[in-house]
């Protein structure tokens, strides 16, 4: 429940001046490359809004791409992190250990897909989980290869680059990169019209004509892909993956960093088609806010790597495993994969009304309303950025924080907080309608 602040409210332009102040401060002190969305600064921040340093309240319709869906800041994180900075702050798992680091792996253990025996490693981002993932996949298999698909995302180092599809602004100028990748087409509902076991035979049969089976050690794919332009792969292209993988001894490794912790309606976007991954790698909404990231995986492949190969100094870190065991109370207490099925309801709902309307008036400039949960998309049908920047700056210019994606940017995606309430999420939308239909 939002706590105390009224609604949307701008008081100045977007951004105000005490943000652009900031701003021109920026220019002598951040690194040029540091891009931000919408240059607002802020102050502080509800569930579902943002504050900033001009007295304007945003409606958050991001979670800071996926991660504040338990609130900004959820009470119980809050409480946490404080209970345990009073305490102490750090001395690295790998030479002191302390309890909370083995209750964020048993919650783990126990939430990610499959009652078979699991084991955990903490970290602190999305990157650092997927590179030790495959690390992890090249040790217990003795394979180098690994399998990504078209349009993929997972990560800003110099593994995680070679996996990741796009090249501007993520890998432009930025090699040579980590050898041994290779990239094979997906399913995209929308542009290949194939079902979910002909794009699967598709993806098989790439990866055995152009790699070899026994030269893979995984297959490394987000459930539903992210910043690729929020990609709901068509039904059963998964399970047949996942299955050629067992069959071949190849490890399925789902990405469920930006898709996991009720973000999709269930604990993990996995979930949806009973796919039970090898290895799950997790980050984004773990922690609430705070930099936490995780591998999960069978017993006998985590316990396979020899003792000293994985870890890192702050992975774990107490203060971010508080924040966790807060976040996945929240969770639960909150049923939040309930309330992501809520969104999902609404927005889609909505959107599709809008879609319908631009039908009617012979713009179509919709081509696909998608999504699960609270991971929601629009694509356009220009293949350009142009459309989905210009409906994107109208929401910011009144106060709607959206993000956009996609390989082509032509993608709005919609990630609300998952306490968001009724009433602001509709005035979000109202706004986001207005500029879609404009």
């Amino acid at each position: 429940m939002t706590r105390s602040l009224p609604r949307n409210r701008l008081v100045t332009a977007i951004p105000g001046p005490r943000s652009l102040e900031l701003q021109a401060r920026r220019g002598d002190a951040v690194a040029a490359g540091v891009g931000s969305s919408l240059p607002v600064y802020i102050a502080s921040a509800d569930d579902g809004l943002l504050v900033d340093v001009d007295g304007n309240q945003l409606i958050d319709l991001g979670s800071g791409i996926a991660v504040t869906g338990v609130g900004n800041p959820a009470p119980a994180v809050a409480e946490a992190v404080h209970e345990q900075i009073d305490r102490f702050s750090h001395t690295c798992f790998m030479v002191t250990p302390y309890e909370s680091y083995l209750e964020v792996c048993e919650e783990l253990n126990a939430l990610t897909p499959g009652d078979h025996e699991k084991r955990s490693v903490l970290f602190n981002s999305g990157a650092e989980a997927v590179e030790n993932a495959v690390k992890i996949a090249r040790h217990v298999t003795g394979r180098q290869a690994v399998v990504v698909v078209d349009h993929g995302y997972h990560g800003r180092t110099n593994l995680t680059m070679a996996l990741t599809a796009k090249n501007m602004p993520y890998k432009h100028r930025f090699g040579p990169f980590t050898p041994e990748v290779y990239r094979v087409p997906a399913s995209y509902p929308l542009h290949d019209g194939l079902t979910g076991a002909e794009a699967a035979q598709r993806t098989i049969s790439a990866i055995e004509k152009q790699v070899g089976a026994g030269n893979t050690a995984a297959v490394v794919i987000e459930p539903i892909q992210g910043e690729g332009g929020f990609i709901v792969p068509a039904e059963g292209f998964l399970p047949a993956v996942a299955q050629w993988c067992r069959e071949r001894g190849v490890l399925f490794v789902a990405d469920e960093i930006q898709t996991g912790f009720c973000r999709t309606g269930s604990w993990f976007a996995s979930d949806h088609e009973g796919v039970v991954p090898d290895l799950v790698t997790t980050a984004k909404g773990i922690a609430g806010g705070l930099p936490l990231a995780a591998v999960t995986g069978r017993a006998e492949i985590m316990d396979a790597v020899h003792v000293g190969g994985l870890g890192g100094t702050y992975g774990g870190n107490p203060v971010a495993c508080a924040a966790t065991l807060g976040a996945i109370r929240t969770m639960r207490e909150r049923d939040l994969n309930s309330a992501a099925r809520r969104v999902e309801q609404t927005v889609l709902g909505r959107l599709r009304a809008v879609a319908e309307k631009t039908v009617a008036e012979k713009t179509d400039v919709i081509a696909d309303i998608r999504g699960r949960g609270a991971m929601l998309a629009i694509e356009f049908t220009e293949r350009t950025p142009d459309i989905a920047a210009r409906v994107a700056k109208a929401c910011h210019d009144r106060g709607v924080v959206v993000l956009t994606c996609g390989t082509y940017g032509n993608v709005i995606r919609l990630l609300p907080p998952l306490v968001i309430s009724d009433d602001l999420l509709a005035e979000g939308l109202d706004v986001l309608e207005g500029a879609l239909l404009a």
